[in-house]
């Protein structure tokens, strides 16, 4: 055959073994084009009407009635807090669609004690009382309600895919992930015991420092675990005049922070990644008395048991010792205690994050998904890797930045003023998680 001919049949072929591809891509980008203006109005819903970490009775029936409504088995509520003080209101729903792997999806759907200052026409205006009795500005500055909308997003996609897939999909609305305790509630209750084991589990987190319309990866280690740790200094209170007379618990405070940062900087190996903040500091009532304590708060962040369980060992040591050589008595001794908040590190499957990075390039396109490095925020979607079972899983970010838009200029997660731009990240966000699934179940 001439060489011109050979080019010609070579690149016709090539187009015939693209047209399933681009058969798939279009069909995806034709569903979720209809699902867009209903998808939108969700989420604004959802921002307006935010609820507390162990208080998303509502938030939690609307995502329950969505995912009914794209054809699931839905049970609701989910989950066990520990002492049964909360109601859990988790929501796990089904769809077996014959045999084949099964895999889980989860969004989380609480909300933060922030008074929203975007200005948005669908800002939230909600207060609400908290676990304390402080009545509170609520706010989804986290992205919750992102995460939830995409969640029924692809369930509604999914729905309308089931020719081209197999298996068993379980989609998770999961509480209280901003306390760190909504999937430890959720296995508590018999999350891999009532349902099948997946095979495989995935989530998503929008982030604001990949622009909206693409997605981030990070393989291996992505997440900080993070630990919550109280330290009450007591020492022995006196008149401000005559601070012989006593054991000063405030300059013994301002000690131990000092010391503490010498944790990460002198005992930890410089490639392990290691934060410890002292975020609060409580202590005194007037300028002349030299109070009896002073509380401090704590946050630590690593990566490995290895690293973490050293910050926490030398954080006891320097705190006791610190308070011995200021002379405070042995009764006086600091009080430490670590918190229930406590998220462990989050590890990407490496062989799950490759496959489905080439699926989330199939379907937007190589150049909108991005590799992007560890964070040493905190994620309990880890907690569903870690039990027996070992599950693979897979985390993932969504863009919501403005494109073009400055990096420096764009409030971050936790911030009043937080504002994704939200239908590409929604677009972006309901794709990828799709492909993802496919890439896993699909025929």
């Amino acid at each position: 055959m001439p060489g011109s001919a050979c080019r010609i049949w070579s690149i016709v072929l090539s187009a015939l073994l693209s047209l399933p591809h681009l058969s798939f891509s279009q069909d995806l980008n034709r569903l979720v084009s209809a699902e867009l203006n209903s998808l939108s109005a969700f989420y604004k819903d959802l921002h307006a009407n935010p609820e507390l970490s162990y208080f998303e009775k509502n938030t939690s029936a609307k995502i329950a009635a969505e995912l009914r409504s794209a054809g699931f088995e839905v049970t609701y509520p989910v989950g066990k807090y520990p002492g049964g003080k909360y109601t859990c209101y988790g929501v796990v729903a089904v769809m077996k669609n014959g045999p084949g792997p099964t895999v889980m999806v989860r969004a989380d759907m609480d909300a933060l004690p922030i008074e929203e200052k975007t200005g948005l026409e669908w800002a939230s205006r909600v207060r609400m009382k908290d676990i304390s009795g402080e009545e509170v500005g609520v706010m989804h500055a986290c992205g919750h309600d992102m995460h939830s909308t995409t969640l029924v997003g692809t369930a509604r996609v999914l729905s309308q895919l089931k020719s081209r897939w197999s298996g068993t999909l379980i989609m998770i609305g999961q509480t209280a992930e901003e306390r760190g305790g909504g999937a430890r509630a959720l296995l508590a209750d018999g999350l891999y015991e009532r349902w099948p084991v997946p095979d495989y589990a995935l989530a998503l987190h929008v982030d604001t420092g990949v622009e909206a319309g693409k997605v981030g990866y990070c393989p291996g280690w992505a997440w900080a675990s993070v630990d919550m740790v109280d330290i009450t200094i007591r020492g022995v209170g006196a008149h401000g005049a005559r601070p012989h007379q006593g054991r000063d618990p405030v300059v013994i405070a301002a000690q131990v922070i000092n010391a503490l940062q010498t944790i990460v900087s002198r005992e930890i190996n410089p490639v392990d990644p290691g934060v410890v903040t002292v975020g609060s500091i409580h202590g005194g009532s007037k300028h002349n008395i030299i109070p009896d304590e002073v509380k401090l708060q704590l946050t630590v962040r690593s990566f490995t048991e290895e690293v973490r369980q050293r910050i926490l060992s030398s954080i006891e040591r320097i705190t006791l010792n610190t308070c011995r050589a200021a002379g405070v008595p042995q009764d006086r001794l600091p009080i430490i205690s670590g918190s229930v908040e406590y998220t462990p590190g989050l590890y990407n499957d490496p062989e799950l994050t490759a496959s489905t990075v080439k699926a989330l390039e199939s379907v937007l396109g190589e150049a909108n998904v991005v590799r992007i490095k560890p964070t040493t925020g905190g994620e309990d979607f880890s907690e569903y890797g870690r039990t027996e079972h070992k599950v693979p899983i897979f985390y993932f970010r969504v863009g919501s930045a403005e494109p073009g838009s400055d990096p420096a200029s764009r409030p971050g997660l936790h911030s009043s003023l937080f504002k994704p731009v939200h239908e590409p990240a929604i677009t972006a966000g309901v794709k990828a998680m799709t492909a993802a699934v496919l890439n896993l179940m699909g025929r």
